[in-house]
């Protein structure tokens, strides 16, 4: 396994929460909610393949959604997640069941859009994973067009970087910058280990602000 895909395991191991609180730690932007799995509690993680699209005017001027993000996702592969920024929009599609069918021929580990999506169903006799803000059947052809891809883009408020951490699961998604991924797993891991003895020792009858104290003892505080 190469490094990179050992990082991305190391990820996939953890939670989003913890994750969001590593970011805290090391002065980075948290993570976010409003992108759920659009079906099943899939985890994914990956490299960011990043497309934006925005509106084509005029509205059906040509046929501009018959080539959306065919060209980002035949040069992705299996290390990665598409990250689609479409503003929030969630009035027409901004992924379909004929890019998750490309999408998990190059073994894509899935998709998070800030956009809607449809055919999820076909998406879940694939196992792709679809994070996204809606479902609406409405196509994107005559309606939208594609902007830029391999460029920096906007999910919700957090810019994404071609090649950052992008990592989702049915608790929220996070984007860890990818020069800092190495910082942020540690601090993760940490965090994850905290949490899981605090646990272990509350399960055990140990009063919960006992066993939090222990855990600022140890000289790190639980969130």
């Amino acid at each position: 396994m190469s490094a990179e895909a050992t990082v991305l395991t190391q990820f996939t191991a953890l939670d989003t929460a913890a994750v969001s609180d590593a970011l805290d730690a090391c002065g980075l932007p948290p993570g976010q909610g409003g992108l759920p799995p659009m079906w099943g509690r899939p985890k994914v993680a990956g490299f960011a393949v990043t497309v934006e699209l925005e509106p084509l005017e005029p509205l059906g001027s040509d046929h501009g959604g018959a080539h959306i993000l065919t060209g980002a996702i035949a040069g992705a592969g299996p290390d990665d997640v598409m990250v689609v920024a479409c503003g929030g929009r969630t009035d027409v599609s901004t992924w379909g069941g004929i890019v998750s069918v490309g999408a998990a021929a190059r073994s894509v580990r899935g998709v998070v859009t800030d956009g809607a999506c449809r055919d999820v169903g076909q998406a879940r006799e694939l196992g792709f994973p679809v994070f996204a803000r809606a479902q609406v059947p409405v196509t994107a052809r005559g309606r939208l067009r594609q902007r830029s891809t391999g460029e920096p883009v906007l999910l919700g408020d957090v810019t994404v970087r071609p090649g950052d951490v992008v990592m989702a699961d049915e608790g929220g998604v996070v984007v860890v910058p990818r020069e800092r991924a190495s910082e942020v797993l540690a601090a993760a891991r940490r965090i994850a280990e905290r949490e899981a003895a605090i646990e272990a020792e509350v399960r055990t009858g140990v009063p919960l602000p006992q066993a939090m104290r222990d855990a600022r003892l140890a000289g790190t505080e639980a969130k």
